[in-house]
């Protein structure tokens, strides 16, 4: 199963990859035609429907939960039982707020099909492409974080709360294991000694 992750994740990384070089073709095609040539309107609709998708896809297939910005100083300074009890509410709230919110979503997507790319076409039909097909990725985002903070919220129950980065690296949990080391004990003591 690691092995099957490691590879899908190579994939998306590929994918997410792949768009970003497209984007970045596309600028440098932009860049030429408004100065060589007759500027094209296309190129900035197709940045941004790239950009709408490599944000989406990437976060909900590339990014890892620990990669994300967090304003954590009070989830650090707790004890290890209370960083459970934030985990399983932060993991609950966002499984059942996604989750809770798809349908309207999806039913807002879906309404978007009447509305078409305004210069972008479909490179093998001509045709203008449906916006629901542009934010379609989101609802794919919506399901995949959904589910997993839903796993994140059973791998807690289990396992405990996620590893902080200073844990990871220092192997233990500072908070829990060891009294604080930041003020030395007795410094009056050793001053007045010497």
């Amino acid at each position: 199963m690691k092995q099957f992750l490691r590879g899908f994740s190579r994939v998306a990384e590929a994918i997410a990859g792949g768009m970003l070089a497209a984007i970045f073709l596309t600028f440098l095609l932009q860049i030429l035609l408004r100065y060589f040539f007759t500027p094209a309107g296309w190129t900035l609709e197709l940045i941004g429907i790239l950009w709408v998708w490599v944000i989406f896809f990437s976060c909900a297939f590339i990014v890892r939960e620990r990669d994300h910005v967090k304003f954590d100083i009070i989830y650090l300074a707790v004890p290890n039982r209370v960083r459970r009890v934030f985990a399983l509410i932060a993991a609950a709230a966002i499984a059942i707020g996604m989750l809770y919110t798809f349908l309207p979503t999806w039913d807002y997507i879906e309404w978007m099909k009447i509305r078409k790319t305004s210069t972008v076409r479909n490179p093998f039909t001509g045709n203008k492409i449906p916006l629901r097909d542009v934010f379609s990725i989101y609802a794919v985002f919506m399901l995949v974080v959904a589910a997993r903070y839903a796993w994140l919220f059973f791998d807690v129950l289990r396992n405990g709360p996620p590893k902080t980065e200073l844990e990871l690296v220092v192997g233990y949990s500072v908070v829990d294991d060891h009294p604080r080391v930041d003020v030395p004990e007795d410094t009056d003591k050793n001053e007045k000694s010497e």
